[in-house]
Order: C-alpha cells, then structure tokens, then sequence
C-alpha cells in the first residue's frame, strides 16, 4: 500500500469571515503567506510529490512548503461545490432553517447543497487520482480542503472517530491499489524553517 497525507490550505479573507468558498478562487491573505514561509514539512514527508487542488489557495500553501520540489495540481481535489449556498455565511444559512444548511461535519454522503455537490460525488471524482497515485507507490502529499478531507477520511475510518481537521498539519493514510483510502495515522505537525 501507498502512504499518503492530506493537508488543509492556509487561510483566505473568506476563512476568517466563515464565508463557504467552495470552488470560489479565494488567495491566501499575507499572513498566511508569512506564516507558511516560516514552516516545513517534517520527515519523511519533505522528500514526498506534492499534489495540490489548483484552487489559488491550495496552491500557493503547497508552493510555499514546497522548498525547490515541482508541485502538480488536480482539480479531481478541488472543494466540494456548495451550489447557491457559495459565498454565504455560515451563520446566516445556520440562521434560517428554511435553507437545511448544517455543517460538513453532520453531513450523510449523500447531503448536498441546493445545485452543490455530497460527499459521495466528491468521492467519484477523488478516487481516480487516489489509485493513480497508488498504482506509482510514492509517498504524497495532497494539499486540498477541509471538506474534501472529510471525504477521504471519512471512508478511511468508516465515518466513525474521525479526526478534527486543523491547520499547519498533515494526515497520514495507506491508500490500496484501488484508491480506496485504509489506516489512517495521528496527525503530524508542520515544522519551523531553519532560519
């Protein structure tokens, strides 16, 4: 089985607002940048191929972590699409319930947003690239979303004990030939660059 690691971009001004990005081209905001400037992969993981969502801001936070290494991109990990629901707040759709909005994290694989996109139609495009990278045998690192992370880790642990997906670390799994994601590991921090 193949090693891979699943990492959260850093933050944009639509993060810090709680505003559903979806597949909105966000950037980074500068302290993001900053931050990720000071911070490293940590062993075995800075030797790892680098594959990021080419959503700007998954992009540039594997291109700043990435020290010299090529970086490919796939929109198969792009965010989940939230239909009408992209760019609302959050606090406003969790306000009128009329909307049927709830967080990612009490969503079924079949929860959609109006016009948007579950969690297993996510998984359909994923998996593909999952047993591609499985059929190389290479440790990667995919620097995705939050939600599209659920996905993979949901199947990983049959949707039950998963983990809180934070910032600034990685999530290590087995994937199987068939992309299919098995065992995943305790999170392991991002470290700070040597000056």
């Amino acid at each position: 089985m193949t090693r891979i690691a699943l990492m959260r971009h850093y933050p944009t001004a639509w993060n810090a607002e709680a505003r559903l990005q979806g597949h909105t081209d966000i950037p980074l905001t500068d302290k993001s940048r900053e931050t990720l400037a000071a911070l490293r992969m940590p062993a075995p993981w800075d030797r790892a191929l680098l594959i990021a969502s080419p959503l700007s801001r998954a992009l540039e936070t594997a291109r700043l972590l990435a020290e010299g290494r090529d970086v490919a991109h796939s929109a198969r990990i792009i965010e989940l699409s939230w239909g009408e629901w992209e760019g609302a707040l959050a606090k406003d759709l969790l306000r009128d319930p009329a909307t049927g909005f709830r967080p990612t994290h009490e969503w079924d694989r079949d929860t959609a947003a109006p016009g948007g996109e579950s969690m297993a139609q996510a998984w359909e495009r994923a998996r593909p690239l999952l047993a591609e990278i499985a059929s190389k045998g290479k440790a990667t690192v995919l620097v995705t979303h939050k939600a599209l992370m659920r996905v993979i880790l949901g199947i990983a642990c049959d949707w039950q004990g998963m983990p809180e997906i934070k910032r600034g670390r990685l999530y290590p799994l087995t994937i199987r030939p068939s992309g299919l994601p098995r065992s995943p590991e305790p999170p392991v921090r991002l470290e700070a660059r040597s000056p």
